[in-house]
């Protein structure tokens, strides 16, 4: 165990050898910490907190009680390869949250990106990628393989579909249910979740430039006239000097073989 005496470590707290604590670590209570595990430095662990399997958390992360990260996959495919679980620095997961590492056939990590907040009971499939200053309210569910970008929110109580991709910046209300690719910047709301607009508050408070805003609600507009992919694909050909615009296209012409949340 690296660093042991540069943390403070309770004398409940289960270790098992070979794991890696960074220096200035506090691990609280009743812990158990496997012996693949590595923890950057200032890591807090509060109490009852369980981490297992090939698990790599970032500096200033701190974990709350009774979360469990890394433990294996949620999914009968599993056959015990060896994969992992990567999670960034000074990300905020409440209690009950659980994250499982990756599996061979969707690339074998899980990855979590910085300054995330996972509220109670929130969950993180296998395969996952997770951008920065990500949020997840309480008891939201987001099953393997999807892809939320950076600046998400995603509403309590709320499901993501697999292999689903969440662009940059969109924001999902509470109780939906998300079955389709998110453009970037939506605001998704409703049981079956629909794009009811843009997420205009998101992006005032990003400080985005109003002509910029005003270039992504005149695509936004056009999208909603006609079949998606094709008016992304005659829209990029017109080109546009926005890169929020540009943005948007990309994420609608890259590799996807899902289908799409679609304006009203």
């Amino acid at each position: 165990m690296a660093s042991e005496a540069q943390a403070h470590i309770h004398p409940s707290a289960v270790i098992e050898p070979g794991a890696e604590i960074g220096p200035g670590c506090r691990i609280g209570p009743f812990c158990h910490i496997g012996p693949e595990v590595k923890l950057g430095a200032d890591v807090e662990l509060k109490s009852h907190v369980v981490i297992a399997g090939d698990t790599t958390i970032g500096p200033g992360t701190v974990v709350f009680p009774f979360a469990s990260l890394g433990q294996i996959p949620q999914d009968l495919k599993y056959r015990g390869e060896k994969t992992k679980l990567v999670i960034g620095a000074r990300n905020r997961i409440r209690e009950y949250v659980t994250m499982n590492c990756g599996t061979e056939g969707g690339g074998g990590i899980t990855r979590v990106g910085d300054d995330g907040l996972f509220m109670s009971s929130s969950h993180v499939a296998h395969d996952v990628t997770i951008g920065d200053r990500v949020i997840l309210v309480n008891s939201v569910a987001v099953a393997g393989h999807c892809v939320l970008e950076d600046d998400v929110i995603v509403g309590g109580l709320s499901g993501v579909h697999q292999w689903v991709r969440i662009g940059h910046g969109a924001i999902i209300g509470a109780l939906s249910k998300v079955v389709a690719d998110v453009i970037p910047h939506a605001l998704v709301a409703g049981p079956r979740g629909e794009i009811e607009g843009l997420n205009l508050v998101g992006l005032k408070r990003r400080g985005v430039d109003r002509k910029e805003i005003a270039a992504l609600r005149a695509l936004y507009s056009e999208l909603g006239a006609g079949n998606f992919r094709e008016q992304a694909r005659r829209a990029a050909e017109e080109g546009t000097e926005s890169p929020l615009a540009r943005e948007v296209l990309e994420f609608i012409l890259g590799p996807s073989d899902r289908s799409f949340l679609t304006p009203k």
